[in-house]
Order: structure tokens, then C-alpha cells, then sequence
């Protein structure tokens, strides 16, 4: 298979939402974006108002929602790097313009850094939800139909009396029903790791 196809099939999976390609795809450009939005910044008290990580999440977001919709023609993987770093230039300029719009006085960052802590994104990052659905895809490949029920169930917070008359048996079988589950899967993963 030429190398060209093999481009042109990475950019398949990524249109159709496979969550390895954009993994694959954050793992090889995250560092490459970062870096061209560091060095972009001229200004250093913006390094305090802009992180090069949530541009590059906002950007690779961005990205896999218009490539789900269709909306790129990639041929080379040169086009998508060129189109990743473009992004995030645009992205850092809008980002810059819309600071110096609101007159907001950077230097009470400067001489305040830890109030920059309390307002910190708690979203998980695009490759910390990628690695989440996949160790959930791993799971229920582990779970039988019935555990995996169970285990749906009390994460929605039904209550184990419920989860015994949803499904039958009593509540304290159906908890060792799912303990015993749990201990199986955490002795499987572990050694797959």
C-alpha cells in the first residue's frame, strides 16, 4: 500500500470518527501546534492569559468537527499539518484581538498568578477523552451482557434495589454480581498492561 493511501485512509477514519485516528492525530500534531503558538506570542504578558494547550485543544476540536462535516480536501499529510498550524495562528490572532478589545489590565494577572488556578478548564483534554472512550470500549468488551447492565445501571445511579427489580435476583447478589465483575476485570487489565 503506498503511502498515499495510507493518508488517504487515516483521513477516512478521522471523518468517520475513529477514536485511534484522532488519537494518532493528536499524539503527532499536539506538540507541533504548541510550539508554533509559544513562539508566536511576542507579548509575554499574554503567556499568562493564553496556554498553547487550550488553543490547541480549541483548534483540534475545531478540526474534527469540520472534518466530520466534510469540510477539508486533504491529499498530503504536509495539507493537514499546514492546516492544523494555520488554524491555530488564526485562532492565537482572534484570541489576541479579542484581549485587547476588553482593555482588560493584564498586570493584575502578572501580579496575581494563582487567581489564573481557581479558573482553570476541568473539560478533559481531546486525548483524555479519546483514552477514556477507549478503556470504556475495553470494559464492556470484558463484561458480559448482563454485568455490563449492571454496571450501566449503578454508574446512572440507580439504586441496587432497582437494579434487583430491573433485572431479578436481590440486591446484595446483584452487588456481588457486579463486585466479582470488577475484581475479574481489574486482574484481566492488569495483566494486559
Amino acid at each position: 500500500m503506498s503511502e498515499q493511501t495510507d493518508f488517504e485512509e487515516f483521513v477516512r477514519r478521522i471523518r468517520a470518527g475513529d477514536q485511534r485516528a484522532a488519537a494518532e492525530l493528536v499524539d503527532r500534531v499536539e506538540p507541533l501546534i504548541r510550539r508554533e503558538i509559544r513562539l508566536r506570542i511576542r507579548d509575554a504578558s499574554f503567556n499568562r492569559v493564553f496556554d498553547s494547550l487550550d488553543v490547541c485543544q480549541s483548534v483540534l476540536a475545531s478540526f474534527f468537527f469540520r472534518a466530520a462535516n466534510g469540510e477539508y480536501v486533504l491529499e498530503r499529510p504536509d495539507q493537514l499539518v499546514g492546516l492544523l498550524v494555520t488554524m491555530a495562528r488564526n485562532r492565537l490572532i482572534s484570541r489576541t484581538r479579542k484581549e485587547r478589545s476588553l482593555v482588560r489590565d493584564i498586570r493584575r494577572l502578572v501580579a496575581e498568578p494563582e487567581a489564573l488556578d481557581s479558573v482553570a478548564d476541568s473539560q478533559p483534554s481531546p486525548s483524555q477523552m479519546v483514552e477514556r472512550n477507549e478503556q470504556i470500549h475495553r470494559i464492556r468488551e470484558l463484561l458480559t451482557d448482563e454485568e455490563w447492565r449492571v454496571f450501566e445501571l449503578r454508574t446512572e445511579g440507580v439504586s441496587w434495589d432497582k437494579v434487583a427489580a430491573t433485572m431479578g435476583g436481590s440486591a446484595p447478589s446483584r452487588r456481588m454480581q457486579l463486585s466479582r465483575a470488577l475484581a475479574r476485570l481489574e486482574r484481566q487489565l492488569s495483566v494486559a498492561d
